[in-house]
């Protein structure tokens, strides 16, 4: 009954973002003669894997109710690694990889232990994470940037005919699995438990610690991949790359219907939060929008999409709906 009606407000919020999509596509293919090309969709595309799969691993983190500011600072970290891994120590991209993504494990495994052991809140240790990891980064490379070249090409070349990069399929392949594991399994089902009714789920005997430390793992190992897809398409490793990354992120999945509050969320609406995101910033630089105006811009829509979240979760919503039901299971 749950999951029935948890489904049926998810699917109205799909039509809902699908419906805001569209129409910012046609506003900036009415105000660019460049918008409505191949090229574009192409290019936007092939940009987009580092924060999708970012995103998908803070919809988990939002779902149960915590926040992960570290995410940007991870994935620079992880990138370092992997150009040290591959420029300094001479090993292959696939060793390289595989460190890279067991360092995000770390960092998201050291974000879930004291967030789950201590009770320290997660906006406080994940931005303790964030110094933690931005200055390993920069320890790591010496604050240079790295450049790797074309051994990465495998990656982050587009396929010929389609354009589209084996990093764009593998990140919608993370988003396929990531909504089944959300939707059809256990963990997924007390993911949104935990979100929803934290001390109830705890009385019904399931261990709250484990399910919130395996959502900051999962959230740390997709920033890693972030950082493998972002050094991928750059052929480089940047200490500073991913600086305010988690903003767009976190904004992605709050428009993508994710309750700041937790309990609530779907992975498929934060690929379409995801594409806002990259289709309002294409959009504005085709325009000729200023950064500045930018990011004035996409500061406006984080606080719309945060008020509309307010308004969902006031009595009488579906947010605070579905905790009812869920304190009655």
């Amino acid at each position: 009954m749950l999951m029935d009606h948890f489904r049926k407000i998810m699917a109205r919020e799909y039509v809902g973002l699908s419906i805001a999509l569209l129409v910012l596509v046609l506003f900036f293919g009415l105000q660019s003669q460049y918008f409505f090309s191949v090229l574009t969709f192409t290019t936007l595309a092939n940009q987009m894997p580092a924060l999708l799969v970012i995103a998908v691993g803070m919809t988990f983190v939002l779902i149960v109710a915590g926040i992960d500011l570290s995410v940007g600072s991870v994935m620079a970290l992880c990138g370092a690694v992997l150009g040290v891994m591959m420029t300094q120590m001479g090993l292959s991209l696939w060793l390289a990889a595989a460190i890279c993504l067991l360092t995000g494990l770390g960092c998201g495994l050291f974000n879930g232990l004291v967030v789950s052991r201590w009770g320290v809140p997660s906006f406080i240790v994940t931005l303790g994470m964030l110094e933690i990891a931005r200055g390993g980064a920069y320890l790591v490379t010496d604050s240079q940037t790295l450049y790797i070249g074309s051994v990465l090409e495998v990656i982050s070349t587009p396929l010929t005919g389609i354009n589209l990069s084996p990093a764009w399929f593998a990140a919608v392949s993370v988003v396929v699995v990531a909504q089944w594991v959300l939707s059809k399994t256990v963990f997924g089902r007390y993911a949104i438990a935990v979100g929803s009714n934290e001390e109830a789920v705890r009385l019904s005997g399931i261990d709250v610690a484990k399910i919130k430390l395996a959502v900051f793992a999962l959230a740390g190992v997709l920033a890693g991949l972030g950082g493998l897809f972002h050094v991928a398409y750059l052929q480089s490793a940047d200490p500073n790359a991913g600086i305010g990354l988690e903003l767009s992120a976190i904004a992605a999945v709050v428009i993508g219907g994710t309750s700041l509050s937790g309990g609530r969320g779907s992975v498929v609406n934060t690929f379409l939060g995801v594409l806002i995101i990259a289709v309002l910033q294409t959009g504005l630089a085709q325009i000729g929008a200023s950064e500045p105006s930018k990011r004035v811009i996409t500061g406006l829509v984080i606080i719309m999409a945060v008020i509309i979240d307010v308004y969902r979760n006031r009595p009488g919503g579906v947010g605070q709906y579905l905790r009812r039901v869920f304190s009655r299971s």
